[in-house]
C-alpha cells in the first residue's frame, strides 16, 4: 500500500505527508506525534484521511468558496442583456450603474447581488467602470464659453496687480499679536515692539 508522496506545497502538507511516510515504516501514532510536535489526535485524523482517500487526501486543498449565484451560461448572457440599453429596462438615460445592473440581474435571472459585487461581475465580463458626467439641464454652453474666453482672462490679469498690498502683506496690523479683544494670548510674552 505504498503510494508516491511527491513534493509538498507547504510545510503543513509536508508534515502530514511525513506522518504518512513514518506510519508506512511501522511507527506508532504516538511516536509520530512526538517526532513531529503535534497531538496524537491530529496524527489519527491524518491517518484516517490517508486510509480513506490515499496520499491525495493529505495534500493541501484550497477551499472552493461559495457556489456562484449565476451559472456560467447566465453570466455569459449578462453583457448581451446589458447591450440592449438601460432605457429598454425602464431606466431614464442610457447609463448603466451598478445599482441598475443589480436590478436587471434580479429581474432577468431571479438572482440578487449587492451593487458593489456587480462591479466584480462586470469586470470579469470585460466591462469597465464609466462614471456619467452630470450636468445641469439649464446649462448654457455659450455663456460658459464667453466666461472662459473673456471674463476669466480678465480676472486672471487682475490677480497679479503690482505695487498694491496683497493678502500676504506684512504690515503693522497683520503682524500684531493681539487678538480682537486687544489682549495677548494666555501665557504669551508681549514682544518689545508690541502693538499699541
Amino acid at each position: 500500500m505504498t503510494q508516491e508522496i511527491g513534493q509538498p506545497k507547504e510545510w503543513r502538507e509536508g508534515r502530514r505527508l511525513r506522518a504518512w511516510a513514518l506510519k508506512q515504516q511501522g511507527w506508532s501514532q504516538q511516536a509520530i506525534a512526538e517526532a513531529l510536535g503535534v497531538t496524537a489526535g491530529a496524527v489519527s485524523q491524518w491517518m484516517r484521511r490517508g486510509r480513506e482517500g490515499g496520499v491525495d487526501a493529505l495534500k493541501r486543498r484550497i477551499a472552493p468558496g461559495p457556489t456562484p449565484k449565476l451559472t456560467d451560461e447566465q453570466l455569459a448572457q449578462v453583457p448581451v442583456v446589458l447591450a440592449q440599453g438601460a432605457e429598454t429596462f425602464g431606466f431614464r438615460g442610457d447609463i448603466w450603474t451598478a445599482k441598475r445592473v443589480a436590478t436587471v440581474i434580479r429581474r432577468e435571472f431571479g438572482v440578487r447581488y449587492h451593487p458593489h459585487h456587480v462591479g466584480k461581475l462586470l469586470r470579469a465580463a470585460g466591462w469597465s467602470v464609466q462614471r456619467p458626467m452630470t450636468r445641469a439641464s439649464q446649462r448654457d454652453e455659450a455663456a460658459i464659453e464667453t466666461w472662459l474666453t473673456e471674463r476669466w482672462p480678465a480676472l486672471k490679469r487682475g490677480l497679479t496687480r503690482k505695487g498694491g498690498p496683497s493678502s500676504g502683506s506684512t504690515n503693522r496690523a497683520s503682524t500684531c499679536s493681539q487678538g480682537p479683544s486687544g489682549r495677548t494670548r494666555p501665557g504669551a510674552k508681549r514682544p518689545s515692539s508690541a502693538c499699541p
